[in-house]
């Protein structure tokens, strides 16, 4: 009787420690689940933050003003627009620069 005594309080206090440590492993996931949540929140605000800073930056009227101002562009009109003829393609016949008469 003693023996299955002494058995039955080594099962006990076995599953006594099972039971505290995954209470603590519980405890332990939970604040981490938190801490995750919080860097989320965290995370989406900075996120909505920048979106709207690169919204704003986005602009086509801010656009167009930096290309002006910072690139030197202008807009193409035909008095700065150069044309380029290929000497290939000016030989060539009609039909095959449209793309006609190709099997």
């Amino acid at each position: 009787m003693t023996r299955l005594n002494l058995l039955l309080l080594a099962a006990l206090l076995g599953s006594c420690l099972v039971l505290v440590r995954a209470a603590y492993d519980s405890r332990r996931l939970f604040t981490a689940i938190e801490r995750a949540r919080v860097e989320q929140a965290r995370l989406d605000t900075e996120y909505r933050r920048l979106d709207a800073e690169r919204q704003a930056q986005a602009t086509h009227l801010r656009v167009e003003k930096t290309a002006r101002e910072r690139l030197r562009m202008r807009t193409a009109t035909p008095a700065v627009t150069q044309f380029l003829e290929d000497p290939a393609l000016a030989h060539a016949p009609a039909a095959a620069v449209e793309g006609e008469g190709t099997p």
